[in-house]
């Protein structure tokens, strides 16, 4: 059964938990979140799947939840539906269990249209007019005396 396309990612380990996104495409996962990208690779049996993750910082931010930037975990699971679950350890924290839930989304999100035509130039006779230098000075004097 083909489990190619986009997934929002929920995942944890006894340090916390977050989010991301992960695309599976004919055997890779690509993706990441704020801080991080997501790769690697998972073999597909029936519903069930293998899958070796790594991930690599790209921005400032906390590190991941085992505790490094750059992890390697190799993971077992299983797809219900149009979610997977999925579990597993880290080489560099193999004592620290990581679970993940994916959740695939139905549609690839779009960006909104951006303004149709040409924008409207600023009218900058409309602006109100500001007192000129002497006349502002005038104005505070009269109301600090």
């Amino acid at each position: 059964m083909d489990r190619d396309g986009r997934y929002a990612a929920w995942f944890r380990t006894p340090n916390g938990e977050g989010t991301g996104v992960v695309r599976l495409a004919n055997g890779t996962i690509t993706g990441g979140d704020a801080v991080f990208t997501y790769g690697g690779c998972y073999d597909l049996d029936a519903d069930s799947f293998t899958a070796t993750l790594t991930t690599r910082r790209y921005a400032d931010g906390p590190t991941t939840l085992f505790g490094c930037d750059e992890v390697e975990a190799q993971l077992i699971g299983h797809f219900n539906g149009k979610r997977a679950v999925c579990s597993g350890t880290a080489k560099q924290a193999p004592g620290l269990r990581f679970e993940a839930t994916l959740f695939l989304q139905e549609q690839e999100i779009e960006p909104a249209p951006g303004p149709e035509g040409t924008p409207a130039r600023a009218d900058l006779a409309r602006l109100p007019k500001l007192p000129n230098r002497r006349g502002a000075k005038r104005l505070v004097a009269k109301r600090f005396a």
